[in-house]
Order: C-alpha cells, then structure tokens, then sequence
C-alpha cells in the first residue's frame, strides 16, 4: 500500500483535464505511443463530439520517478529519495461542468489526492471553487497546476497569484504544465509520489476485504460492473461477495484494472482501485455507495454517498407507444452507468405513456435524451424542462408539483415557494456593468463582490433556480464575450410570484409545451412561445389555431394557414360555375376536417421548443 497513490485531476470545464491525462499515459507507457489519440479516457462518442468529460474514468499507471529509461525516455523529473522504485498511480479523470457535479464527489471518495489544474489563459474559474471546496471537504491533499502555459495567451504570473490567494500555498510549490507539449508532466508525476498520501488500512485484520462501490456500467454479458476502491483486504476471482445494503449475494467473476481498458487479475488489494464482474443482470441491485464485503464477515458498511437531488424535470415520451418497453428498460440500463438521474413512469392524455425524469441540469438533460436515441435507437418527445414547486392550496393541502401539466388553477393556490440557487459567478472586472444589467432581468440578488488577482472579480449572487435555468448560462457567456464562468447550488426554498402557461394547438391543450412562468412575464413568454411554435410548427391539412392560456384567458394566437391544393387545375376552360362548385367542396371538406381532425406534431419540434427556450 505504501507505493499506491490515488489521485483525480478536477478543474473548470476545458482547462485541459483530458489532453494532461493523455499525456500521464503517455509518459507512464501504459497506452502505447502507436495507439495514443486525444481524449483516450473520454471513451463515449459524445465526449469526443463535444470536447466535455462526461463520465468519470479510472485508470492505472505504472510510474518509476527517475527510474527506467524506456520509460522516462532520457527525461526524469526532479529528485526522489525512492528514484527507480516502482510506484502504482490511480487517475480517475473527472467531469468540469456543473451538471456533472456528483461524478466528481463520487471520485473524490475513492483517492488520497486532486490535482487542482487551473488555466494559464483563463485563471480561476466558478467551478474551480466549487470542485476545490469539494476536494478540501474530503479532506484530500491538493496539487496545485497551472496549465496551458505554452500558450502565447498564457498569465503564468497572474494565474499563480490568484491560486496562491485561493490555497494560501507556497507560489514555489505551484507547477507549471502543458498537456500538449509534455512540458512540467514528469515533474508533477513525482510530485504526486512525494505529497499524495498513500492509502490505509483501516482494520488490523488485514485479510478481510471490503470496498466501496463509486461507480458501475452494465453488460449484456456478464450483468453489472462495479467499480471498487478496495478500502480493506484483498478480492479474487471466485470470492462469494454481498452487497451490504441490498443484501444481495453474488460469486465474483472476475477482478481488474483499468489500464485504460479492462484488464483482469488475480486479485486486487487494499487501497487499489479496479472493478468486480458481479454476472447480476436484475438492474436497480447495485448502487453507488455500496459496501462490498465477503459473506459473513460482520463488517460495518462504509460511508456512501449523498443522493442527488435533481435540479430539472422533464417528460420524456416514445414518439411511438410501441416503443415504452424498450424505453423503460433503456431509462433502466442507462441509470446503470449515470445513478445521477431519476425516472418515473407518467400517463399523459395526449402523449400516452412516459416517464418523469430528474436531472442535475439542462446539459445533464441534454446528454440523457441524446444518449438514448444513440444508443438505443430511440425517437423521443421531451417536454419543455420545469423544476420542483411547492404550492400550498386554499383548503391548506400543500403539495410537491414536478410538472406544469399538474400545476393547480389559479383560483385553487394560497402560495406557491420554489427553490432558490446560490450563484457564483468570476469574470474580468470590465465585464460587471452588463453582468449586473443581466442579473437585474433574472430576479437576481447580489450578496457579495469580491476583487482577486489583477483585474478579476467573484460576484455572490442569490436567484431563483426558474431564471437560473431561462438560458441565463448562455446570455451570460454572451454579455461577457466568453469570459466570465458561473457555478451554484441549491440555497432552499422561497415564495415565488408564477402562474401556468398552457399552450392550445387546434384548440386542444399540449402538455409538452405546458411551462411555469413568472407573473411579471407572462404576457412575454406566451407571445414568444406562440410564435416559436407557430415558426416551427408544419402546415397541417387545415387552418391550425396556436394559442397561449394564462390567468383564465387567452394572452397571444396565431393562424396557421391550410395546405392548399388547386383542385381546378385540371380543368380548362368551360364554364366558371364548375370551378366554384369544385373550390366550394374543398371547403367543406377542410371545414368537416378542422372538426374531427388531429394535428400531427413531428418529435423534432418538440426538440426545437425545448432547446430554444
């Protein structure tokens, strides 16, 4: 145990977590130079599409600090009193956007040490407090990187400056990187030899094995993965193993590492970190936060891990009813390699049946939906995104409303609380007057503002959650030219001023596009969402009405005008009277259809009305 080292890289969204990791496995040589690529841990094509970490990876690498020239290949880093003895390095990459927060906590359990990477060309972002405050909290040892610093836009200076006010650390102690060059990486691999604590045994019993489950993935063929930090002992191959919480017995299959791929061995040992084969394929058994232990061993569980909370709610629909099976065992497989997400299943009048869904935010959404029509060949309708009201009625029920479509009648509510976030939010101190503008529009409340560095400042700002999620991500990005960063959590819970919004297509209500607004804006957001869906909305077959419905009344419409076909054209010459006749029958027909006929909404403006909010 004494030459193990656990450790996790966290930081801002794209400050480089992935392209150093590349690098750590490149010099370590446990991904060969002919197979290197970028982003080698980010295995899901999502992740490489969008240049984001969504998933948490783990990863073993074999480190000898100036020891083997194959390995170092003429490079060593600085001085080590241990020089050419072998050392065992677990990396588990992390996510950098807010959504995946909880990825980040679970690795976070599961090491000794983060590697606190900050960004020469950007400095201290939101989420780096944020993802820091978590690491501090665990009580891990941090290593504190500056990266990028081969750029022409690099503030090497300015960046270690503002670390140093962040940790109260040594500026000498703070190392300078480049995941794209290789420059400083050797040099922080020995570093994390020397300051990363190795990991203990917390039993004097060093034969009795037990683990703590941060993550797992499903496999047709051999049922449920988890991913374990052995915490005592040792596991084989044919140990007979419980799941302490679910009390579910089960003969492992096989034990490993990740180097980066799957990689069985005979066992693994306290304090390495690798994966049981556990052959379950009933979901919903295993869960984060397990403890693993031998049958019989009267061992106490381990810590877990906090349960999420969603942020957003939204229902997600099969554009067909005949795909809901496959739909729900998909939700089910899913859950399996992202515990951070909820579903429950819903009826809905005009979609059918479905599922309630809880995410950690609007990306986090996004992925979800996307994944499922990748990798499952799925075609969905996803409702407009809400989140959780409280409503207290007039005859004193008081009642948790996760859907606008439930949202009670105005008539029928006493008071209405919603959550509140509070906001953290870094940029260049230019930037503060057209922030503050932005804020003002989302019924923000500044708390705190605080100068650090040479030219920056961090604004505690308290907002309700509703306005945090009307695109308030991207007008910020917009107002500050990309410069500024935003991080939040949920602050509790307040009275709120909101009424339901229904939107009416061909008189009929659509539960998709039923929303919550702000009193203040109704009158706003129901012409606005009438003329989306009126822009994206297909010509049906007859005049279509788009209407929007709040406070018992009708606030905006618009005509959708009939596909027209010129039933006459066949015809030339003879008498005008014929032609009448003809354009008189199509009107009755359009008319006797408009009755009884259906408007058929396609799955993609669904799509486009969730995204353009």
């Amino acid at each position: 145990m004494n030459n193990i080292r656990n450790f996790s890289i966290i930081a801002h969204i794209d400050h480089g977590k992935s392209t150093l990791a590349d690098r750590m496995l490149e010099f370590t040589n446990t991904v060969d130079k002919r197979k290197m690529r970028d982003q080698v841990l980010d295995s899901m094509e999502l992740e490489r599409e969008r240049g984001i970490t969504i998933k948490m990876q783990p990863v073993r690498m074999l480190w000898y600090p100036g020891g083997p020239k194959q390995q170092s290949e003429g490079q060593v880093g600085k001085g080590h009193d241990r020089e050419g003895e072998e050392f065992v390095l677990n990396l588990i990459d992390t996510p950098g956007h807010i959504d995946f927060y909880y990825e980040v906590s679970r690795a976070l359990k599961a090491v000794e040490g983060s590697i606190l990477l900050v960004d020469a060309t950007q400095g201290v972002q939101a989420q780096t407090l944020t993802t820091l405050t978590m690491a501090q909290d665990a009580g891990l040892t941090i290593v504190p990187v500056v990266s990028k610093v081969d750029s022409p836009l690099a503030r090497i200076e300015e960046t270690k400056k503002e670390i140093v006010e962040l940790l109260q650390c040594d500026p000498n102690s703070i190392l300078e990187v480049s995941g794209r060059t290789g420059q400083g990486v050797l040099d922080l691999l020995s570093r994390i030899v020397e300051i990363v604590p190795p990991p203990k045994n917390e039993l004097q019993n060093q034969e009795v094995f037990r683990g703590l489950v941060f993550d797992f993935k499903y496999s047709n063929h051999r049922g449920v993965i988890v991913f374990v930090r052995v915490v005592n002992g040792k596991v084989k191959k044919g140990d007979k193993l419980v799941f302490q919480v679910a009390n579910e017995v089960f003969t492992s299959l096989e034990v490993g590492i990740f180097s980066p791929e799957e990689l069985s061995k005979d066992n693994l040992v306290a304090g390495e970190i690798g994966y049981i084969v556990t052959g379950i394929k009933e979901p919903g058994i295993a869960s984060v936060g397990e403890t693993i232990t031998l049958v019989n061993s009267n061992l106490p569980a381990l810590p877990g891990y906090m349960v999420p909370r969603p942020v957003v709610w939204a229902s997600i629909y099969p554009e067909s009813q005949d795909d809901f099976v496959l739909l729900k065992q998909s939700l089910a497989k899913l859950k399996l390699s992202d515990s951070s997400f909820s579903f429950e299943e819903e009826t809905s009048g005009a979609l059918g049946r479905g599922f309630r869904c809880g995410f950690l935010g609007m990306l986090h959404l996004e992925i979800i939906t996307e994944r499922l029509r990748r990798e499952f060949n799925l075609n969905l309708v996803v409702t407009i995104p809400s989140i959780t009201y409280e409503v207290v009625l007039k005859n004193g029920k008081r009642i948790q409303v996760y859907s606008p479509v439930f949202f009670p009648d105005e008539s029928l509510i006493e008071k209405v609380f919603e959550p509140w976030a509070a906001v953290t939010i870094i940029t260049p101190i230019g930037f503060i007057g057209a922030i503050m503008q932005l804020l003002f529009e989302h019924e923000a409340t500044v708390v705190e503002t605080i100068n650090f560095g040479t030219d920056r400042s961090s604004i505690a700002i308290e907002m309700p959650l509703r306005e945090l999620m009307r695109n308030f991500f991207d007008k910020m990005k917009s107002v500050s030219s990309g410069f500024a960063s935003v991080s939040y959590e949920l602050s509790g819970m307040k009275e709120a001023d909101v009424v339901r919004l229904d939107i009416l297509v061909a008189d009929e209500v659509v539960p998709a596009f039923s929303r919550v607004v702000s009193r203040r804006l109704v009158e706003t957001e129901a012409e606005a969402t009438v003329l989306r869906l009126f822009s994206v909305l297909p010509r049906q077959m007859f005049v279509t009405k788009i209407q929007s419905r709040a406070l018992s009344r009708i606030i905006s419409s618009r005509t959708l005008s009939a596909l027209k076909k010129d039933v006459t054209q066949h015809m030339y010459g003879g008498d005008i009277t014929r032609k009448m006749k003809l354009r008189e029958k199509q009107k009755k027909g359009k008319k006797r259809m408009k009755e009884g006929g259906k408007v058929n909404i396609p799955h993609d403006v669904f799509l486009k009305m969730m995204r353009s909010d």
